[in-house]
């Protein structure tokens, strides 16, 4: 140690006390020593040593040396800062700031950030500006905040680098300039800031203010993940997840996800979920998924609350529960998630999960559909169509179902088909039927592919074209849609579109008539009873008119009373015989009626 300093400073030399004090605060030539230090500030300080003041201040706002006490910092910062001493000034405003040892007063934090701020003190300056940037203890100007934003900024303070960035990212009291905001972040970022290693890795990802690079982008998210940065260490899971600007590799977007998740960031801690569900990065587990999801979910993130809804709904790691999943469908959709609103209409419109209630659907779908959501708009159309929780209303459906449609919806385009077909709150048209179904038909939608087939059937709004009936009636039957492969067989029975074909017909009506069409087991029931493209067969015809008979079909109760009548594939009875004539002459059959009256019975179909 100095022996002369120790001297000075023992024999009272203010100046020599406080140099004595930065000696045991740094351990240069002592031994370093907190305590010693404090002992030494408070010498100098008592004699009126404004360094020696703001520094006693400091040791009592964090402890060292000394008892820590906010009250004792505010009171030797007071003592310098009333001397001038520009730190002691900007640290007294930050403990009126937060209310450290003082009551809490924006008004006397910017009072003494100023004075500080006018003596040149860019960390006083910064705070200065950022109290006019939120209108704290001063009226709220832009103007302001970047004056004092900028004085700080070129003295190379990053955070008013950083908040300069900022303004002139968003034109906030200069006019805006992603150039500008790039330069500023720029030298903030290369003194280390992680703040705006982000922020300039935003630009280069969105190409603001330099030619877009993802490279460059993920170069820089990575010098801030790398300090902790959790928002760039989502940026840089994402730039791994979709390989941009780096080789794709889900291992490392995991990896960056979970390093941001652990940080408590519900966006990642989502993510992390979606890796674990798909097994992409990380071992697949439904259970570490819904973990995953409920920490998110529980901080308020909508799409980790929809998704961990979902997982309710299908009983993907956690128990089944309908309850549990509206209540998560719930709090997503509360805060605008159309995709919970979709499912929440749909739960209280089938009461799964809550009380049935269509007025609460058409609310929630409603919701989603003013939203744009193709979805929710189609199922609305379909409230409005049936009366379900809204008065009926064709005109209100046709108005939803094109909402829809024209974003290629492909139900609702078809429905809207539908409805120009038969006039439904629209001025009836087969031309505009037939262009709303070929969008849906296009698209792969069965009920659309069927019902274009009966345009070109009928030649309704197209011209009449029986090879293009069977082309559309083909491809819904293929698809499986029953009334299509009744169709197509009935072309192949009738030769209607493509060469005659008894066993192709049987091939498809069978098809359709194990679907349950009664038109189909009618048909299959003819095919047996008359031994056409299939070995005949009474016992078989019967079989299948009865499935049809007994779904009300009035041709295949005639049928069924003609086989009793005649003893054909079943044992002769005219109770039974009557039977069936008389269900057939409920729904206006002629033939069965004749079959009643006359004593000989009509010939069969």
């Amino acid at each position: 140690m100095n022996q002369d300093l120790l001297e000075k400073a023992m024999s009272g030399d203010a100046e020599s006390q406080y140099q004595l004090a930065l000696c045991y605060r740094n351990g240069e030539g002592v031994e370093q020593s907190n305590e010693e230090a404090a002992k030494w500030y408070r010498k100098a300080a008592d004699q009126g040593h404004a360094e020696a003041q703001c520094n006693l201040g400091y040791s009592y706002e964090n402890g060292y040396g000394v008892e820590q006490s906010c009250e004792e910092a505010a009171k030797w910062y007071r003592f310098a800062a009333e001397q001038g001493d520009s730190i002691a000034q900007y640290n007294l405003g930050n403990c009126y700031e937060n209310g450290y040892g003082v009551k809490q007063s924006y008004e006397e934090a910017v009072k003494w950030y100023r004075l500080a701020a006018e003596q040149g003190y860019a960390t006083a300056q910064y705070s200065l500006g950022n109290c006019y940037d939120n209108g704290n203890g001063v009226e709220q100007s832009y103007e302001e905040a970047v004056k004092w934003y900028r004085l700080s900024a070129e003295q190379g303070d990053v955070d008013a680098q950083n908040n300069l960035g900022y303004c002139y990212a968003n034109g906030n009291g200069v006019e805006q300039s992603h150039e500008e905001a790039v330069k500023w972040f720029r030298l903030a970022a290369e003194q280390g800031d992680s703040i705006a290693q982000y922020n300039i890795g935003n630009c280069y990802d969105n190409g603001n203010g330099v030619e877009q690079s993802y490279e460059e982008a993920a170069k820089w998210y990575r010098f801030a993940a790398e300090q902790g940065h959790s928002s760039a260490q989502l940026n840089l899971g994402y730039c791994y997840d979709f390989g941009e600007g780096v080789e794709q590799s889900h291992e490392e977007a995991a990896k960056w996800y979970r390093k941001a998740a652990e940080q408590g960031y519900a966006f990642a801690q989502c993510n992390l979920g979606y890796c674990y569900k798909n097994g992409e990065g990380v071992e697949q587990s439904n259970e570490e998924a819904v973990k995953w999801y409920r920490l998110a979910a529980e901080q308020g993130n909508a799409d980790a609350q929809c998704i961990l809804g979902s997982c309710y709904v299908n009983g993907n790691g956690v128990e089944q529960s309908y309850e549990e999943a509206v209540k998560w469908f719930h709090k997503a959709a509360e805060q605008g998630d159309v995709i919970a609103q979709c499912y929440l209409g749909y739960f209280y419109a089938n009461g799964e999960g809550v009380e049935q209630s269509h007025e609460e659907s058409v609310k929630w779908y409603r919701k989603a559909a003013e939203q744009g959501d193709a979805t929710a708009q189609y199922n609305l159309g379909n409230c409005y169509d049936n009366g379900n929780g809204v008065e009926q209303s064709y005109e209100e459906a046709v108005k939803w179902y094109r909402m829809a449609a024209e974003q290629g919806y492909a139900s609702a385009q078809c429905n809207l088909g539908n409805y120009y077909e038969n006039g439904y709150g629209v001025k009836q048209s087969y031309e505009e039927s037939v262009k709303w179904y070929r969008l849906a038909a296009e698209q792969g939608d069965s009920i659309a592919q069927y019902n274009i087939g009966n345009c070109y059937n009928n030649g309704d709004g197209v011209d009449l074209s029986y090879e293009e009936a069977v082309k559309w009636y083909r491809k819904a039957a293929e698809q499986g849609y029953a009334e299509a492969q009744c169709n197509l067989g009935y072309c192949y029975e009738n030769g209607e579109g493509v060469e005659l074909s008894h066993e192709e017909a049987v091939k498809w009506y069978q098809m359709a008539a194990e679907q349950e069409d009664s038109i189909a087991q009618n048909n299959l029931g003819n095919c047996y009873y008359y031994g056409d493209g299939i070995e005949q067969s009474y016992e078989e015809a019967v079989k299948w008119y009865r499935k049809a008979a007994e779904q009300e079909y009035a041709k295949a109760q005639y049928n069924l009373g003609y086989c009793y009548e005649n003893g054909e594939g079943v044992e002769q009875s005219n109770e039974e015989a009557e039977k069936w004539y008389r269900k057939a002459v409920e729904q206006g059959n002629s033939d069965a009626q004749e079959a009643l009256t006359e004593l000989g019975y009509n010939k069969k179909e």
